[in-house]
């Protein structure tokens, strides 16, 4: 049975190295992993960050990790704030600066009702050929995830927590679609415009089209997909572009 389309648009992958770092050699280096959905049409972005830095392995494994809508803004001058570079005072070792979040991958996404669950399926367009980045960050050139929402009423079980710091205020409607459970099923995808929004992905298949009966190639076509960095109209230098173009840490 074909799953059912809820939303579909763009994805993008960043990663944004540790403090004071200014070139990454491999994941320890990185501080966060960053997932932003641009839902079609619109110059709507939710920034969510990813657990363990690294998205969940699909397939055999059924790798279970925890995600988190830490922003919400409208427009990629917003969006390119965001994602730049930070500086920050600490009462121990003064002004910290945080680099800028540096793109690993992009594409287009669907979030789809199949059954009694929704799922999260993406393709990747860039790189051509994945690297080094892309392997150690998990990023399929297909996959699909079982992704749920977590009841911020409710004490999260063990390991699954707002990588925000903040509590989301669902409305009313939203809110009743938990009942008393712990999680439920992103239907609607709504339930991602609200910062410190929990989710789980639970990787389960590398073909969508096979396991939801999407074409994902044909989404791609009708958005007309551009290079990200006119697109999101950022700086092209070699520290942005060679994870993205050539899969290489920088």
């Amino acid at each position: 049975m074909s799953a059912e389309t809820l939303e579909k648009g763009r994805v993008y992958f960043f990663y944004r190295p540790r403090v004071g770092r200014t070139e990454v050699d491999d994941l320890q280096d990185v501080q966060r992993l960053h997932m932003v959905l641009r839902p079609r049409g619109t110059d709507h972005f939710r920034v969510l960050v990813i657990g363990r830095k690294r998205l969940p392995a699909v397939e055999e494994a059924h790798e279970r990790l925890w995600a988190a809508v830490v922003d919400v803004v409208e427009g990629d001058g917003l969006l390119r704030e965001v994602l730049g570079p930070r500086t920050y005072e600490t009462r121990t070792r003064g002004r910290r600066e945080l680099p800028a979040a540096r793109p690993a991958g992009d594409g287009v996404y669907i979030i789809a009702r199949h059954d009694d669950h929704t799922h999260l399926a993406y393709e990747l367009l860039h790189p051509q050929e994945p690297g080094d980045v892309q392997r150690q960050l998990n990023l399929e050139r297909q996959a699909s995830y079982i992704i749920t929402v977590r009841n911020p009423r409710v004490p999260p079980p063990p390991g699954v927590g707002a990588g925000s710091g903040r509590r989301p205020e669902f409305p009313a409607d939203l809110q009743a679609r938990f009942g008393d459970r712990r999680f439920a099923p992103l239907d609607p995808p709504d339930f991602l415009d609200y910062e410190g929004a929990d989710v789980v992905l639970i990787g389960v298949a590398g073909d969508p089209a096979r396991e939801l009966g999407v074409d994902l190639d044909s989404e791609a076509e009708r958005l007309g997909v551009r290079d990200l960095f006119e697109e999101l109209r950022l700086t092209r230098d070699r520290q942005l572009a060679d994870p993205l173009e050539k899969g290489e840490w920088r």
